[in-house]
């Protein structure tokens, strides 16, 4: 079962595209995965029935962050970034040590196309990178039907196959103008840079014609081509084809909130995310300045060449203060990216204050709820107690303090049963109830709005009678009762007790469970600490004279209290004790107790 702060992060997952990056306890990222839609896909692990392999990884995730972005082709890529930059132990199956699949377009005299993983910028043009070699590989193939460039690494002396099949102009042979490749060279730069949609609906001419006329097989090759492309060509945000490092920000803000988000573009990829997010208190614009100045030079951020920032922020300020090129750009991919970083930063502070709103239903709700059902104002302070012995021994109480839905642990109280002999639960819960409203009574301390007794209608009758009959305090007061698997069951209140109507499904009923948890918690906590210390607890303890140096001197030299018991003065002399204290241990043990 996923932890609470699982379960209301879920809660709040926007249904958009994005990348998921689940955590173990340690804050390590154990798993990172693509989804089109965020919120049903990270839903899936923590319900219905899972492998063993996706059993353990759910098991091992104690939390998670999200990365929104615009498609799923996106989603792809930064997938692939994030596993490379992180190296996540879930993804093994995933990992791929190559790079990313370019399109070149060499610089050569007579350029030829070609399918590459190195950059060597110099040496040509290139496009992409691509979400797989596969769609590089088609577009590449549709390029070569369309522009007859060369295939040849080395010029041969004859023609060759490429040429009768007519996607070589065979420069080997012929004398071919430069303009021709310069022509071929600028429509395939335009075709990849977005200027496609021309030959696409060429394409679907051509299509529809050798339909018409029965030619499916051509017709069908003119489709897959027309799906390449809009395979390959589909805008990429996440990677950048001119390979400048940049600091991507956006912001957002709320209620005196700020969220800035960083995304550190380099070598292309979109490699890592920083998000901050603190209370600012001038204009937010003003905020956002100090935070750059401060996020280069006190947390030791490597500066990139280019820093992207939203408008509304004063650029010749970030310049001047960076000494860096500044960009606020107006259109384009880089824009996107920009208006990326400030969406997810409104999504970030929407989270946080949604998360405060959840927060607040499930405390200050639950407690308004609670009142409700009691018929009476809503219960701000609630002290709750609960027993805790092994069959009468070593008897313990406890008490714990919820305000406002929240504990306060400052407020908690332990007790140790001072006047009840045996398993007696309904004296104990007296004694405690006395000892404690009798000291508040005493110290004129602030009583409690509500009381309630870790305990059905018997615990409930005791702590009453000592309020009501002893104080003549008439402070509501309720039992928890649990059911045989030991878990909150009902609610009993009144004189006599009445079971209260709560829906279990009510944000009340979850605040008494986790009171109910707590004051257990605490109490067998305590109880735990109190018979372990009576385990150790010996009969030297009770002997005036003998301490803790002393009574360890003498287990290690008698090896045993037997021993002890049976030694005369002068082997207790032996063991170290002045002859008043052997004496005095001597008659201890000669005097019947």
């Amino acid at each position: 079962m996923p932890n609470q702060k699982i379960k209301e992060k879920l809660a709040l997952l926007p249904k958009q595209p994005g990348c998921y990056q689940m955590k173990n306890s340690q804050g390590e990222i154990i798993y990172v995965g693509k989804a089109k839609n965020l919120f049903n896909r990270v839903h899936s692990y923590f319900s219905g029935s899972h492998d063993a392999k996706t059993q353990r990884l759910v098991a091992d995730i104690a939390d998670f962050e999200y990365i929104v972005v615009s498609s799923e082709i996106e989603s792809l890529l930064l997938e692939i970034n994030l596993i490379k930059k992180f190296d996540p132990r879930y993804n093994i199956m995933l990992k791929d040590d190559k790079s990313y699949p370019y399109i070149k377009l060499t610089s050569e005299k007579y350029p030829r196309l070609l399918i590459t993983r190195k950059v060597n910028k110099k040496s040509g043009k290139y496009f992409g990178p691509y979400p797989n070699v596969t769609a590089a590989n088609e577009t590449k193939r549709l390029l070569d039907h369309l522009y007859p460039l060369r295939k040849c690494r080395t010029l041969p002396n004859r023609v060759c196959l490429y040429y009768h099949i007519g996607q070589c102009l065979a420069p080997c042979a012929f004398d071919i103008p430069s303009d021709t490749y310069t022509k071929m060279a600028d429509d395939i730069t335009k075709f990849l840079n977005g200027g496609y949609q021309d030959v696409k609906k060429e394409l679907t001419e051509k299509m529809v014609m050798e339909a018409q006329q029965l030619h499916f097989e051509k017709a069908k090759e003119y489709r897959d081509q027309i799906r390449s492309i809009e395979t390959v060509m589909e805008k990429q945000k996440i990677i950048f084809t001119d390979l400048e490092d940049s600091d991507v920000f956006g912001f957002a803000y709320d209620k005196g909130w700020m969220c800035v988000q960083v995304f550190f573009m380099r070598q292309g990829k979109l490699i890592e995310r920083d998000a901050s997010m603190f209370p600012f208190y001038q204009e937010p614009e003003e905020d956002f300045l100090t935070f750059i100045g401060q996020f280069y030079a006190q947390q030791n951020h490597i500066q990139p060449k280019q820093v992207l920032i939203p408008d509304k922020v004063d650029r010749d300020l970030v310049e001047q203060m960076l000494e860096s090129n500044v960009l606020q750009p107006q259109r384009g991919r880089k824009k996107d990216l920009v208006q990326m970083a400030n969406k997810n930063a409104t999504i970030a502070i929407q989270e946080k204050f949604a998360l405060i709103e959840r927060d607040e239903k499930r405390t200050v709700g639950a407690v308004e709820q609670l009142g409700q059902a009691l018929d009476m104002p809503a219960p701000h302070r609630i002290e709750t107690f609960d027993n805790s012995n092994i069959q009468g021994a070593d008897p313990v109480s406890a008490m714990v303090v919820f305000e406002d839905g929240r504990a306060k642990k400052s407020d908690y109280r332990k007790y140790r049963v001072k006047t009840v002999e045996g398993p007696d639960d309904y004296a104990t819960m007296k004694e405690v109830v006395r000892r404690r409203y009798g000291r508040l009574l005493k110290e004129n301390n602030v009583l409690p709005d509500l009381i309630l007794i870790d305990g059905g209608k018997g615990q409930l009758a005791a702590a009453i009678d000592v309020l009501e009959n002893e104080f003549g305090l008439y402070i509501p007061v309720c039992g928890l009762a649990k059911d045989e698997k030991h878990r909150t069951a009902q609610l009993v209140a009144g004189n006599p007790p009445m079971v209260v109507p709560l829906a279990r499904n009510s944000q009340a009923f979850y605040l008494l469970q986790r009171i109910q948890d707590e004051v257990h918690r605490f109490a067998i906590t305590f109880h735990r600490q109190v018979h372990a210390k009576e385990m150790l607890h010996s009969e030297l303890d009770d002997i005036p004279g003998i301490g803790k140096q002393r009574k360890q001197a003498l287990i290690r030299h008698f090896g045993s209290i037997k021993k002890i018991r049976a030694a005369d003065i002068e082997a207790l002399r032996q063991a170290g004790l002045p002859i008043k204290v052997a004496e005095s241990l001597r008659n201890y043990w000669d005097t019947p107790q």
